[in-house]
């Protein structure tokens, strides 16, 4: 039976009460030399307003977890709706010019003047 640990030294406490010695605290030694402080400097952390106003509240971790997960992807998501709403409404106007454009050059100067009288009566109707 040599291959059994050691049995845990138990010792009596003053009041009486048994307890393993090697759960015992170490008494506080100072430290030989000049101690070296390791210090990590990273970003500030990440604004907690929403878990501060869900842990008040009392409506729980899973909402404080929501808020963590689904906020920067609702903010991702409308970023790039928005992205593609320019975008469309970009080549909605390029589009749009171009095909001006194109009519006027080549519509010569009937397109010239059915394009003065559309705006005459667009104009016109404003007005009303």
């Amino acid at each position: 039976m040599s291959n059994l640990p050691e049995p845990a030294p138990v010792v009596r406490l003053p009041d009486g009460t048994y307890t393993y010695a090697d759960h015992l605290p170490t008494p506080l030694q100072p430290a030989p030399g000049p101690q070296v402080v390791h210090q990590h400097i990273h970003q500030a952390p990440p604004d907690r307003t929403v878990q501060r106003i869900a842990l008040g509240s009392g409506i729980g971790a899973g909402t404080v977890a929501a808020g963590v997960y689904f906020g920067p992807l609702l903010v991702g998501a409308l970023t790039a709706i928005a992205a593609n709403l320019a975008l469309l409404a970009f080549l909605a106007t390029v589009l749009v010019w171009g095909v001006h454009t194109v009519i006027k050059s080549v519509g010569g100067p009937d397109g010239q003047q059915a394009a003065k009288a559309i705006g005459k009566a667009r104009r016109a109707r404003k007005g009303k």
